[in-house]
């Protein structure tokens, strides 16, 4: 309607990202890359998408750098007077909750799309928040540009009562696909991992293999023998490059 009035509709921008998390028998295993993009540049090559909400709850987030980092402050915040008021530890179920009502209020107009995971008195949880405020509960997950390439790897990896090994050798292989297959991703690996007994690990720059890893080497140009292309229609224009004086004399 506003397109047909006249009215020019202001325009987006578009962000990249891969992050992905997954349970295993014991807690459950959160990454992220760490490319910030400005549009069509790099904005920064080493950025933090994991973030702390609580101290066994952690978030990776995906979308607008500032709602992001916004958006876990402003929960975290909330979590900390929980816990005061109510002198026990918060669930990752309240912490999802307070995420999705803030983003529903919001209708999408806060960019953050997020994965929370976090281990709480009734086990390890895994959820994703979309900027709409909607919730889903599963085994594992993948969010951003990247996220179809990190779900190609968890659908032919993942099995039930993974180990903690497994568990983040596939999420870092997973990572690395976005990397490699979306121009949004890139630079390094980031994992966090959350026990069941509360302890966290944060590897920052995390690289154990590379995949993808170019076997071949490219030739330096390619020559097409002349015929190869058939020609259609040829035709020879030619073009003076000079002005005559007596031309000018007229003008």
């Amino acid at each position: 309607m506003l397109e047909k009035t006249g009215q020019k509709l202001p325009g987006f921008q578009k962000t990249g990202t891969t992050i992905c998390g997954v349970i295993f028998d014991g807690g459950v295993c959160l990454g992220a890359d760490t490319r910030a993009t400005n549009g069509p540049m790099v904005a920064d090559k080493n950025c933090l998408k994991i973030h702390r909400i609580h101290d066994q709850i952690y978030c990776c987030g995906a979308g607008t750098s500032a709602d992001c980092d916004n958006m876990t402050e402003l929960i975290g915040s909330q979590l900390e007077l929980h816990r005061l008021e109510t002198d026990a530890m918060p669930r990752v179920v309240t912490c999802v909750t307070r995420l999705s009502q803030r983003l529903f209020r919001y209708h999408g107009h806060i960019s953050a799309a997020l994965i929370v995971g976090g281990v709480d008195s009734q086990g390890a949880h895994l959820y994703n928040v979309t900027p709409w405020g909607s919730v889903d509960r599963l085994p594992f997950v993948t969010m951003g540009s990247g996220s179809l390439a990190a779900m190609s790897v968890f659908e032919s990896q993942y099995k039930e009562n993974l180990d903690e090994k497994q568990a983040v050798q596939m999420v870092d292989n997973a990572i690395q696909a976005g990397i490699f297959n979306d121009l949004g991703s890139g630079s390094n690996v980031d994992i966090c991992i959350i026990r069941n007994d509360g302890k966290v690990d944060m590897h920052r720059n995390y690289h154990k293999q590379q995949l993808n890893v170019r076997k071949y080497k490219r030739k330096k140009s390619t020559l097409f023998p002349k015929g190869t292309t058939e020609w259609l229609k040829e035709t020879e224009i030619i073009l003076k490059s000079k002005i005559e004086v007596s031309d000018m004399t007229d003008e």
